[in-house]
């Protein structure tokens, strides 16, 4: 019985993979395909990587979504460390619940209706303020930092909780100020969850279509739109190539992710065991 169950398991698991990846893998292959015609296969070729590298709209998209990226994951890390360490460091508080609804609320939220409420809100603060004469690169990273800064909060949550307090308890007791001991020990041993988080929103920032349609305007385009723009008159051999390397950029940022997680859990295992061995 058990036997079945793990071949059942494992089929329905390569099932699961095939379905997500071969598409990618197809994707892949064909954007070094010569031929324009994209389901037409005409050889190997860097043709459309040449074509893509020459096209000035892609380099302006590419350099807004990057810059929107690193400034949506640098104050997303920010703030989503401020939320962890209040949900985990500060014990029970008035509104904890409340708050830590509202933290994860856009996790399961549908893109359609963050996107939509903030742009509502962009709305109103024109017609208010005078602010944002325009809407581009602020209000595209305001909106990523909206939604980015609830995986964030998560991911180091979940760090916080499994690391203890003892080594900060240690030093209150010495007679560290709790920025002392927030600088000097907490923020350091948080560092490989701290990088996973700012590498996740930068790839969420970097991958978002949704909610940056809603919240962008004339002449601020990023790579999302520019692909989604272009494929709705048909495949393009250059997209491929362009999706391709947006594939390429974010596994790489996921394995850096999962790397250094992987080897934080293991030093986690590891002084745990020599914790124990100290006591025996």
């Amino acid at each position: 019985m058990h036997g079945r169950r793990s071949r059942f398991l494992t089929v329905m698991l390569t099932l699961g993979l095939a379905f997500f990846y071969i598409p990618m893998i197809l994707l892949v292959i064909y954007s070094f395909n010569h031929s324009k015609l994209v389901p037409v296969w005409g050889g190997w070729s860097l043709r459309w990587y040449e074509v893509l590298f020459q096209s000035e709209e892609v380099w302006a998209a590419v350099g807004l979504s990057l810059r929107i990226a690193f400034v949506n994951a640098t104050v997303a890390t920010l703030l989503g460390m401020l939320a962890a360490l209040a949900m985990v460091r500060f014990g029970r508080f008035r509104g904890r619940t409340l708050f830590g609804g509202m933290l994860v609320a856009p996790l399961v939220m549908p893109e359609v209706i963050t996107g939509l409420a903030l742009l509502v809100l962009f709305i109103s603060l024109k017609e208010m303020v005078g602010w944002p004469n325009q809407r581009g690169f602020a209000t595209i990273t305001i909106a990523h930092i909206t939604f980015s800064m609830a995986y964030v909060a998560v991911t180091i949550q979940a760090r916080l909780t499994g690391m203890g307090e003892t080594l900060e308890e240690a030093a209150a007791d010495l007679g560290a100020k709790p920025f002392k001991v927030l600088t000097a020990i907490t923020i350091p041993r948080l560092t490989p969850a701290l990088i996973s988080g700012w590498l996740l929103a930068f790839t969420l920032s970097l991958d978002d279509l949704v909610i940056a349609s809603f919240v962008t305007g004339p002449g601020a385009t990023t790579l999302p739109i520019l692909i989604f723009s272009r494929i709705r008159v048909g495949l393009r051999p250059d997209i491929n190539a362009l999706a391709t390397i947006m594939i390429l950029v974010i596994a790489i940022c996921v394995t850096i992710a999962a790397i250094l997680l992987f080897r934080q859990q293991r030093l986690d295992r590891l002084n745990q065991k020599f914790a124990e061995g100290k006591e025996a």
